[in-house]
């Protein structure tokens, strides 16, 4: 089979290009087509020497900044792609409504569907982007034909694959078609990760991961950008005088002048699980998550999860046995939920044997299944 893999865009690294980078070494020899990639970016840098096929915006004058405004131009911009010539094409799709392409007959397409676009229906975004009256304006009138355009394209994919069944219920409601739920991979830090390359930090990594041996702060892993819950847990550290640190891209929080408050900005893979596994518990505070990568990595680690009972977490959470789900989304809630984790006794074989259901073997394996039988077989 010729299989091609298409991804939104190519700028920041996040659970949507762990998604991806595990597609294209399952199919090393797969173009990947996308929007635009930014040069010099985490995304970028992670399919160094792969076959990256660029849309018309990559060649458009500032177009990392425009993309946004000019959203109501996706429909041109994935129509200026020929996938004909493949058997089979794999989409990763999130907000820039990446799927439904025209395909030659017998040849299929499976939609990894990371969540329906946010912004088109009603979900919080990572980016305030609403707060001007003529910018609400403008998102009415193009959400509305976006909408439909969504919705059109989402008819032509022959077989949609969520990343929880969060997403799958989301699918079902907007498009109106069932999907079938295979988790995203994670990295298990026994392994080096994808872009390790000093062997002795990833012996220092595992040894760190098995010793379980915790200190006193808790710690956040995430894009900095809004929705996130980030300003809850810096409130919550500020009041309650814990000692937190946030990890991510961006530089948002530098100013902050709390002393038990640390940013890190971006980290290594291997600062990032050395950080998880000396962590005495791990924040995942998004309101309605699609999945989070971040909080089954923790666990892998060792480190067990207070999340908000929202979205994807009450699907990779398993409150009192690998962490806690609390329902009062307020500083105050979040400290109680704290002190309810500090009166448990967690074990942590069960927080590391929870996050075995989300292995990168597993993904593969199902990924393989569903890829063989509907590539062979058709619908």
């Amino acid at each position: 089979m010729k299989i091609s893999l298409v991804h939104d865009y190519l700028n920041e690294w996040g659970g949507a290009e762990v998604v991806l980078k595990t597609l294209s070494e399952m199919w090393p020899e797969a173009p990947i087509y996308t929007a635009f990639a930014v040069p010099g970016s985490s995304a970028k840098k992670a399919f160094a020497g792969r076959k990256i096929i660029t849309s018309w915006m990559q060649w458009v004058p500032g177009y990392k900044y425009l993309y946004s405004p000019f959203r109501f131009l996706i429909p041109w911009v994935w129509k200026y792609f020929d996938l004909k010539e493949y058997d089979v094409i794999i989409s990763s799709a999130s907000w820039f409504v990446t799927k439904g392409f025209d395909k030659k007959p017998g040849a299929i397409e499976v939609c990894y569907c990371h969540t329906p676009p946010r912004w088109l229906y009603g979900y919080e975004t990572s980016v305030n982007w609403k707060k001007w009256r003529i910018v609400r304006v403008y998102a009415l009138i193009v959400g509305h034909f976006l909408r439909m355009y969504d919705f059109g394209r989402a008819q032509k994919v022959d077989v949609f694959v969520a990343n929880s069944r969060n997403v799958a219920e989301r699918i079902k409601k907007f498009y109106r078609k069932e999907a079938v739920v295979i988790y995203p991979p994670i990295t298990p830090p026994s392994a080096p990760p994808h872009n390790s390359k000093n062997q002795k930090d990833s012996s220092l990594l595992t040894s760190v991961a098995v010793s379980g041996e915790k200190k006193d702060y808790y710690l956040m892993v995430t894009r900095i950008v809004g929705g996130k819950g980030i300003e809850l847990a810096v409130e919550a550290a500020k009041k309650y005088g814990f000692k937190l640190k946030v990890a991510g891209e961006m530089t948002g929080y530098k100013k902050l002048s709390i002393t038990n408050f640390q940013f890190l900005g971006r980290v290594s893979e291997n600062e990032k699980f050395k950080l998880m596994a000396e962590a005495k518990a791990f924040l995942a505070l998004s309101k309605d998550e699609d999945f989070g990568i971040t909080p089954v990595e923790a666990q892998a680690c060792g480190t067990p999860v207070i999340a908000f009972n929202g979205g994807g977490y009450k699907e990779t959470v398993v409150d009192g046995k690998t962490g806690v789900l609390f329902d009062d989304y307020s500083v105050k809630g979040l400290y109680e939920a704290i002190r309810r984790m500090g009166r448990m006794r967690l074990n942590r074989t069960d927080i590391e044997k929870n996050a075995e259901r989300f292995s990168e073997e597993r993904f593969k394996k199902k990924m393989l299944e569903l890829v063989s039988k509907y590539g062979h077989t058709g619908r």
